[in-house]
């Protein structure tokens, strides 16, 4: 299973009993990074720091708090839900992590090597065995219930500009392998103005073993149509026992549009904000829920209090974080304990 380097693992993961927990499993640490990438907030870096600085106030009060910059690790971004680790555990053995490729969402900003770097940095000086791959995966890609289904999208997983050359099987057999699963559900892709081309975590998410929240918006809205083609895949979607899901319905905010400059999405720079309460981390008996100052918060914040009895539920502003197009959940990585 090993190598002569003792970080270095070698084999399935799932064949040597790990798995990837569910997100509401006891965790010994969240990972993080400070926003500091002016460009991916531009004109509100400050402010969205100051959201980012409340929430990991909070969040510090749940769970041991580790920003990768503590550790001497350098990072081109903060989003390391993508480029950190995937962590499994063992029964016995413990915590191990994988190291997957990151190329900085399919090539569309210019490379992000030190991001790239940052599980093995992490397994060097955490001295955390490790997996590595030459496949390309984010994190906010994949949504696990703990038992054995995965929650993905054809759009990212599938999409040329991550690993052209795989077919389904290929990436199927990965996800089974690395993250111990044995059901794979598939939405069709994601909300506007996700430059990752679909993560599952800004659409749809585990609660429970059988319960998945999911976006639904109204007609009109511009997710409306790619929004009920998920919602009608997760209806007939069934659970690594072939039992049905509950699936609930979660609201959209109203659209939020923000003013680029110009060279970020070409002239006018105008583009629509992938704000979405889906992108919830839950962590050690807290769930904290990205609000962005409209009617959809409170109702988003009633349901999840509905389907995560005897949690706390946070709402943290994020309305200043989703300009750099993602919020609390691809800003965190949780290590399970």
């Amino acid at each position: 299973m090993t190598t002569n380097d003792s970080l270095h693992l070698e084999g399935s993961a799932s064949g040597a009993g790990y798995r990837m927990p569910a997100e509401w499993e006891r965790q010994s640490c969240v990972w993080l990074v400070r926003p500091h990438n002016e460009e991916t907030w531009p004109h509100c870096l400050a402010a969205a720091q100051a959201e980012w600085d409340s929430w990991r106030a909070r969040l510090a009060l749940v769970v041991e708090v580790r920003e990768v910059g503590e550790f001497g690790i350098p990072t081109n971004d903060s989003w390391i839900r993508d480029f950190g680790p995937i962590f499994v555990r063992h029964p016995a053995r413990g915590v191990a992590g994988h190291s997957f490729r990151f190329n900085g969402w399919g090539d569309k900003y210019e490379p992000r090597t030190l991001d790239d770097g940052v599980p093995g940095a992490i397994s060097a000086r955490c001295k955390m065995p490790m997996w590595n791959h030459d496949f390309v995966l984010e994190g906010g890609s994949i949504d696990v219930n703990g038992s054995g289904t995965v929650l993905t999208t054809s759009q990212c997983l599938e999409g040329e500009n991550r690993n052209p050359l795989a077919a389904r099987e290929r990436i199927e057999s990965t996800l089974h392998e690395s993250l111990g699963v044995t059901n794979i559900i598939w939405l069709p892709g994601g909300i506007k103005g996700d430059d990752t081309d679909g993560h599952i975590d800004d659409i749809a998410r585990f609660v429970s073993r059988n319960t998945i929240v999911a976006l639904r918006a109204p007609v009109g809205h511009p997710d409306h149509a790619v929004l009920e083609e998920n919602w009608d895949v997760l209806q007939r979607a069934r659970d690594e026992h072939g039992v049905a899901f509950r699936i609930v319905a979660l609201p959209v905010p109203d659209p939020i549009e923000y003013d680029y400059p110009a060279d970020r999405f070409g002239p006018g720079g105008r583009n629509m904000l992938p704000a979405s309460h889906a992108n919830f981390l839950l962590s050690n008996g807290s769930a904290f829920v990205p609000i962005f100052g409209g009617a959809s918060d409170a109702q988003a914040l009633a349901i999840l209090a509905g389907e995560l009895p005897g949690w706390k539920i946070e709402g943290v502003m994020a309305r200043n974080l989703v300009v750099g197009l993602g919020s609390l959940h691809c800003l965190s990585c949780q290590q399970p304990a």
